[in-house]
């Protein structure tokens, strides 16, 4: 009797909204088997339009999926290849690329905000020291 993987597919094409998908796959899957067995326009977001041209011929069948360029695919949110296999309960997530370095994003806040209204410092209480 073949076992059977249960998987929890999640990708978050914009900000604040994720699409999650529970994939049912044979015993021995690897991670481009899964992105293989999505629908269509979920994959059409994160997969090369040419990996999308390969997986509809069946002469390519066999073919590995391959993610556009700065997509990432993760297992658990540990990095993850495309060749490695599954285990039931296992959630892949496919990662879009960063456009703004967090440590930039940070800085450019608190430079908008001001000294005074950001950070630790932002609710001083009357007559304490400078900093407390």
């Amino acid at each position: 009797m073949c076992s059977l993987l249960k998987i929890s597919f999640c990708f978050s094409p914009t900000p604040r909204y994720v699409l999650e998908r529970q994939i049912t796959l044979a015993a021995g899957s690897t991670l481009a088997d899964a992105l293989k067995l999505l629908d269509h326009d979920d994959a059409v977001l994160f997969l090369d339009p040419e990996s999308l041209k390969a997986s509809d011929c069946a002469s390519h069948a066999t073919a590995l999926p391959k993610l556009k360029d700065g997509f990432s695919a993760a297992i658990w949110s540990k990095p993850a290849l495309l060749s490695q296999p599954l285990s039931s309960g296992d959630r892949i997530e496919v990662l879009r690329p960063i456009k703004v370095d967090p440590k930039v994003a940070r800085r450019e806040r608190f430079k908008k905000q001001g000294v005074k209204a950001a950070g630790l410092f932002a609710k001083k209480r009357p007559g304490s020291k400078a900093g407390y």
